[in-house]
């Protein structure tokens, strides 16, 4: 085992418009800070480094935000510069940039491919424009095909983020946009549920009966059409929200969903380092403030017992459609599966939320249409 993580997450927090519905750590307009965000986030990871022989040896890196390529290629150039800096990426690794369909031009694809990024995540939400309104996105549909079929040119793996349970969307057009994304050149598919964060503008239009929330069984056929569809194309469901072909699952967020460690830099950045869980503080005027004097800035810290560890692994490993292997998790963690949530896998099993099958502790086909709740009630012992 590693004495260090060997993957990396960077949030680079600008965007050019922030949309009602996000609620990740992100400005939009302020564009000036961006140089000064390049050098307090140099700062950050020789701070995290401190004492290591640089650059470490990693398997994955993700960029996420945010949009990093709302940098200019010039600055993208400084990010990628810094990061490489630090880390190695392995032969065989997986670096992904999380990237928005409006902006991405030859230049700045061009700028990624030569730092080695090899894997595209496109925030594309939808294809149907009535959708990308509600949703305030900035692009056209045709703009993001067209982006699609650039970005192939310079990486064999791209993938596509869509958004469904938008109000006033139906099953027929959700499913036209599964057809859509299904017939592309890409090889990897997440699927969101709209949410409705407390602090978002979409929150308060909820509340105001502005935004009219689809109904809870319409949600439930549009999940069940993404799997039908996405499956039928050759794109396997491999986690609650991902689909991916042959060979082509999110290494980087695999290491989130076996509950290894990993670093983190940027405002809002959650890292997980030798069993201590930390983020970065939210706000990104703040987060600047403080590496501008060279302070580290924290929002969490948590060191969890090893039972917490064993309760988060379980939660984490059943959001994988084949779950997990149950004697790795009582190896790994020295454990009794029963002795430590029996009460959860009683109710599991007895509501025919979760199964076992050869050894392995997974998600029924209903356990999936109920994945948050089923997987919470492992975070929690039960009262004696």
């Amino acid at each position: 085992m590693s004495l260090w993580p060997r993957a990396v997450y960077v949030h680079v927090p600008f965007c050019l418009h922030h949309c009602g519905y996000c609620d990740f750590t992100l400005v939009a307009s302020r564009d000036h800070l961006i140089p000064q965000y390049l050098e307090c986030l140099s700062r950050e990871i020789r701070h995290q480094t401190a004492g290591l022989s640089l650059p470490l040896p990693v398997d994955t890196i993700f960029i996420g935000g945010g949009t990093p390529t709302h940098l200019t290629p010039d600055q993208l150039q400084i990010l990628l510069t810094t990061i490489s800096q630090a880390f190695e990426l392995s032969e065989q690794g997986e670096f992904s940039v999380e990237a928005n369909p409006d902006g991405l031009d030859d230049p700045r694809l061009a700028v990624l491919q030569s730092f080695r990024v090899n894997r595209l995540s496109l925030g594309v939400q939808s294809f149907d424009q009535s959708q990308l309104q509600t949703l305030e996105r900035t692009h056209q549909p045709a703009d993001a095909l067209e982006v699609i079929q650039r970005a192939r040119k310079y990486f064999q793996n791209v993938s596509v983020d869509l958004i469904f349970g938008v109000p006033g969307q139906s099953l027929s057009a959700w499913e036209q946009t599964l057809l859509t994304a299904a017939a592309l050149p890409i090889q990897h598919i997440s699927t969101y549920g709209l949410t409705y964060e407390q602090g978002t503008p979409f929150f308060r239009r909820a509340n105001q009966g502005v935004l009219r929330k689809l109904p809870d069984e319409v949600e439930r056929d549009m999940y069940l059409a993404a799997i039908r569809i996405l499956q039928s194309h050759g794109l396997n469901h491999y986690e609650v929200s991902n689909f991916a072909r042959d060979g082509f699952q999110c290494r980087h967020n695999m290491v989130y969903w076996t509950a290894d460690e990993y670093f983190a830099f940027g405002p809002g950045a959650a890292r997980y380092i030798h069993g201590v869980r930390s983020t970065g503080v939210r706000s990104v005027v703040r987060w600047l403030r403080s590496w501008n004097h060279h302070e580290p800035c924290l929002e969490d810290v948590e060191q969890n017992t090893s039972e917490e560890k064993a309760r988060e692994a379980v939660m984490l490993g059943l959001r994988l459609r084949k779950g997990f292997r149950i004697s790795d998790l009582e190896h790994r963690f020295n454990v009794c599966l029963r002795a430590l949530a029996g009460p959860a896998l009683d109710r599991g099993f007895r509501n025919g939320l979760i199964e076992e099958s050869e050894g392995f502790l997974r998600l029924t086909e209903n356990g999936l249409l109920l994945a948050d709740t089923v997987v919470s009630d492992f975070l929690v012992g039960d009262d004696p």
